[in-house]
């Protein structure tokens, strides 16, 4: 992943090119929310940075914003439709033919659905869809490129695969799905992609408000002072983990979920 490499004899010319040159990472649901956070800070640590998103406004407004803090490029794609991950992966290979690391952020950030029993197939379906079926589908489109470079993949999950408030089943099974197909991809690439995992707590970021605007989330002393950590977390706490993960320093790490929560998974609560 570091641009400075030792070539070898066996090394062909474009393959000398492709390490001299910045890291070209791939950012799934770039535009807002924690995968904003992670496009901006690894742009910002010299990366190049494509961004995959359903959101076209938003994510051509990021890429004209952080244009001028180095390459960064915007693909509007679903990742559910095989055909558009297809596509997104094909543009990527032509525009720089190489792709060093893949963060699988993209999901369906809402927990909440309501009672099971009255939660609708396709609602329950639309959570798998995104959320697992895009990991898969992004991960099985870019392993290719990832095993030319010896890459790196970095999956976002939640900690709400390990703890649960009511009437989020839905969002919990794909979280738990996503570090289950973590650990198992791990195994399936040893030796030539390392796959690991995020489980973020309680990131303050943007929510949005009726009209599709983002807003600022207000934030109390209580919601700080519950954390062990002192303070809710940041989306730089999450993109700093993924840089580490994604660079050549987390080389002996595979197959593992990292909690970042601010101690909250640790913590027990009595009423």
């Amino acid at each position: 992943m570091s641009a400075e490499h030792s070539h070898t004899e066996s090394e062909n010319p474009e393959q000398r090119e492709q390490k001299s040159a910045a890291p070209v990472i791939l950012v799934t649901g770039g535009a807002r929310g924690i995968g904003k956070g992670i496009s901006s800070y690894l742009l910002g640590c010299g990366y190049r940075v494509v961004m995959l998103d359903i959101l076209r406004e938003d994510g051509e407004r990021l890429a004209r914003d952080l244009a001028h803090l180095g390459d960064i490029r915007f693909i509007r794609a679903d990742v559910a439709d095989e055909d558009q991950v297809s596509s997104a992966i094909n543009r990527i290979r032509n525009w720089f033919g190489y792709l060093n690391g893949v963060v699988n952020n993209a999901a369906i950030a809402e927990p909440y659905t309501g009672p099971l029993e009255f939660l609708a197939l396709e609602d329950w379906q639309s959570y798998i869809d995104v959320n697992v079926t895009g990991t898969f589908l992004i991960s099985r489109a870019t392993i290719p490129l990832l095993q030319q470079s010896q890459g790196a993949i970095v999956n976002i999950a939640s900690t709400r695969w390990l703890q649960s408030e009511p009437q989020s089943e839905a969002y919990a099974a794909s979280k738990g799905a996503i570090v289950s197909f973590t650990h198992a991809l791990a195994i399936s690439l040893s030796g030539q992609v390392r796959v690991n995992c995020i489980s973020p707590g309680w990131i303050a970021v943007d929510a949005v408000s009726e009209n599709g605007h983002l807003k600022p989330v207000h934030l109390t002393e209580t919601c700080h002072r519950q954390h062990p950590a002192g303070r809710v977390g940041r989306p730089d706490d999450i993109a700093s983990m993924v840089k580490f993960l994604l660079s050549n320093e987390s080389g002996f790490i595979t197959g593992q979920n990292f909690v970042i929560d601010g101690g909250m998974t640790r913590k027990m609560v009595y009423e």
